[in-house]
Order: C-alpha cells, then structure tokens, then sequence
C-alpha cells in the first residue's frame, strides 16, 4: 500500500479558517458601528450586556487571531511539513486531537468573553482551566509538528518549518509564562478564581513581553513560513536568496524578544527597559525589510504574472503591508513619536495595517492555493471572484488605516494642545466628537473587508461542492537528497 499524505486535518482547519474569518470580521464590523452608534445592540434585551463594546472587543480580538488566525496557521504548517519532509504526520489520532481541540478552545472562548469571564490579570473567573487546555492542546501540536520533522525522508529541513517551528516553541514559553496563576482555592476561595502571580511594574513588563512577542512569533515568525513557501508555489520561482532567509530568521527571532518594552513608554516602567525596547524595535527594520525584499524578490523574472494571478496578488500585496507595518511600527516605538501616537486611533490604524493587510492577506492568498489541492480541483470555482475579492480587500484596508491614521494624529494633537494660559484648548468630549468621520470611514473599509470574505467562502463552498475529497496524495519513494 502506497504512503499517502494526511490531508484531513489539513482540510478541517482550512474550512474552519473561512468560518473563523467570518465570525471574527463580522464582530469587528459590529464593534466599529457601535465606536459610531453606543446604543446600536441596546434594542436587544436581556442581551445587551453581553453585546456591548467592552465584552465583544476582545472577542473579536481572540477570534480574528487565535480562530481566525491560529486555524490558518494550523492548516498550513500541517500541509507544509509533510509535503517538505515527504512523510506523513506523526500519528492521524494526535492531529484530529489538536483539531478538535483548539476549536473547543475557541468555542470556550467565544462563551466566556461575552459572559466577562476574562484574565484581567489582577483577579480572573473561569479562565486558569482554559489556559490549561490551550497548553495541553499546544504540546500536542509540538509533538505532531516535530515528531513530522524528525520523520522526515529529506535530509534538508526547509525553511518555512524554521519558522514555524520558532513560532511554536516561543509560543508555548509565552503562554505559559504570562499565564501563571494562583487558584484562590489554595487559601480558601473558589476553585474556578485565581490572581495573577505578578503584579504591577513586573505584570505590566510580563504582559507586553508576551503581547509584543505574540505579535512577533504568532503574527510575523509564523506567517512568514506560510510566505517562504506559498509565493514560491504560486509564482513558480525558487525564494530569491535561501541564504537571506536564513539571515532574516536568526535575526528577526532574535532582536524581537526585546522589543516589548516598547508599548510601557512614559509609564513606570524603569527608563532603561523603556530605551532598551526601543531600540530593539529600530533594529528590527533590518530583518524585516530583509525578509519582505526577499519575498517580493522571488518575483524577479516573473512579475508579468500579476497581471493575471489574483492570487500572487494577494500573497505580494501582503508582503508590501508587512514591509510598511514593520516599518511604521519602529517608528511609532521612537519616544518623541510615541508621545503623540501612544493611546491615539493610530495605534488601531497600525495594528489592522498588520492584521488585515499581512496576515489576513496572506492567509486568504495561502488558502485560495492550498483549497484546490486539498478537493482535487486544478484551481478555485472562480479566478474572477478572487479578483474581485482582492480589489475589495485592498480598498477596504487603505481606507480603514488611512482614516485611522489621520484620525490618530489629530487625536494627539488635540490632547496636548494648550492655551496661552496653560489650560487645555481642547476637553476630552471635543476630541471624541472629531473621530466621528473617521470611524465611519473605518466602518466601511472594515465592511468591505468582511464582505470579501462572504465572497470568499461561496468561492470555497463552489470549489468544495465541485470537487473531492484527496486522502490519496502518494508520497514520492525517491528522494533527493
């Protein structure tokens, strides 16, 4: 019987990514309108509590990365692996415990950050167990990733899987490190509470070294595997320089543990710990426009193909974002910068620079090649469609920071404004007024974005109900090595 590629998991996890990406836009989309209208879900009842701005901000937050996000992730790394290494996943019963696994995460998720079940750091209700479970579910994907590498029938292990495999380890080390917990149980309270084990400077310094770092690995290290094998894939080209890539991945992991700090300027974190992250963040321009160049480069020879692959469009135009965000955000970490942009709409605006136009991108560029393969179609339902999907995406995002972007500038300047006297020329309720513009230009680049992603979904559903199921892939016998 002849070795054949598990794809299954593989299919269940891009499936969930389109469903994800729905659920979390949709929430995006519900939040920006009520920035707009406060008493938009106030009509529903007994429900409104739940739907309020302050219980569905960091659903939609989880759900875009983690669901959203993390089954892209998932999805394409398990893909990856095994068409690099030659071999099959490490074992069919670990990959489908992973699979179900995170969803309940989700799910769980989804149920308590409504209900305001949330680490606050300070005190927490019902989330030490969920925490748990993500670790559980995480080791097991370590085991199902490496144990593949460790298989493997090549001798050389490509890059992509150095990239995801950082992301994986520095994960686990974050999550566990910021999540330590004391039960309330331990001295007599309930078994489902518990406090955090820091507290003040030293939570603030743990929470932004994981925040900053989930950003790095999560967001960047591992989206960057995707890139390292998809816009070669697409475009049909070798990575412009193997070398380069492996230059941008010791440097990149290296310099953006450090860079944390960086979010705690002008606040009481000690001023060395505030430089020493802003300069981490400078130096971190080097890498990341070292690995952007070397993905767009990969195009060299082959850049008549824009012209009619929607797709390489989606992956290019997804580096072009992770070149500007990477630059914007060394930037914004330069003190006298951050004293106008630190807690401004700008902040927001660089943050969906990267979450829509890099990672979105790349994940929705990743999937629309990765779908065919997995249903034994030569392509999706329709390249127009993903054209139209693109254009949508693209608009919607340059509106969405722009406006967010002069939002935030303005929003600084009004606040440190001050009369001859001293006074403050402009109150807090003034500059809320002066956002009003533009959030609703963010609403409709946020609703453009979604409703490319409804458009999306028929394009998969079409390709899905058209094709079949591969569970058949044969492993090639020869390798080179």
């Amino acid at each position: 019987m002849e070795a054949t590629y598990n794809y299954k998991v593989v299919r269940q996890f891009a499936i969930m990514t389109v469903v994800w990406g729905i659920v979390g836009m949709l929430v995006g989309v519900i939040i920006a309108a009520q920035l707009i209208w406060p008493t938009l879900t106030e009509a529903l009842g007994p429900l409104a509590p739940y739907l309020s701005y302050g219980r569905l901000r960091p659903l939609h937050t989880n759900a875009v990365i983690f669901a959203f996000g993390g089954s892209a992730l998932f999805a394409t790394s398990l893909y990856i692996v095994q068409r690099t290494c030659q071999t099959r996943l490490l074992s069919d019963g670990l990959a489908g415990f992973v699979f179900w696994g995170w969803q309940l995460v989700i799910l769980l998720a989804a149920v308590t950050l409504p209900m305001g079940f949330t680490s606050s750091k300070e005190y927490a209700e019902l989330e030490w167990p969920i925490d748990i479970l993500i670790t559980v579910v995480w080791v097991a994907y370590a085991v199902l990733f490496f144990g593949t590498i460790v298989m493997r029938k090549t001798k050389h292990i490509y890059v992509a899987n150095w990239f995801f495999g950082a992301y994986i380890v520095t994960i686990a080390l974050l999550h566990v490190v910021n999540n330590i917990e004391l039960p309330i149980a331990l001295s007599g309270g309930g078994w489902m509470k518990s406090y955090s084990a820091y507290s003040g400077v030293h939570d603030a310094m743990v929470q932004w070294w994981y925040g900053h770092n989930a950003v790095g690995f999560f967001l960047t290290t591992a989206f960057l595997g995707m890139m390292y094998y998809f816009i070669p894939k697409q475009a049909g080209r070798p990575i412009f320089s193997y070398r380069l890539s492996i230059v941008h991945f010791w440097a990149l992991n290296f310099i953006y543990m450090w860079a944390g700090p960086h979010h705690l300027m002008y606040t009481a974190l000690p001023d060395w710990a505030q430089s020493l992250g802003m300069v981490f963040s400078l130096m971190l321009l080097a890498p990341s426009w070292g690995g952007m160049m070397n993905g767009i480069m990969t195009l060299s020879g082959a850049w008549h193909k824009l012209r009619t692959d929607p797709i390489l469009k989606f992956l290019i135009t997804a580096m072009s974002f992770y070149g500007m965000s990477t630059f914007e955000g060394p930037m914004m970490s330069v003190k006298t910068v951050n004293a106008l942009s630190h807690y401004t709409e700008w902040t927001i605006g660089h943050v969906h620079s990267g979450a829509l136009g890099w990672v979105a991108m790349i994940s929705i560029g990743s999937l629309y090649h990765l779908i065919p393969r997995l249903f034994g179609r030569e392509e999706m339902y329709s390249t127009r469609l993903i054209n139209v999907h693109f254009w949508w995406s693209t608009i919607g995002v340059v509106l969405y920071i722009a406006a967010l972007w002069i939002a935030g500038v303005a929003q600084g300047l009004m606040w440190r404004a001050t009369n001859a006297d001293g006074t403050l020329t402009y109150s807090f309720a003034q500059s809320v007024n002066a956002m009003y513009p533009f959030y609703t230009i963010r609403l409709i680049g946020g609703t453009m974005f979604f409703a490319g992603m409804l458009l999306m979904a028929y394009n998969v559903w079409k390709t899905v109900a058209a094709g079949k199921a591969v569970n058949d892939a044969r492993i090639p016998e020869a390798v080179a090595a």
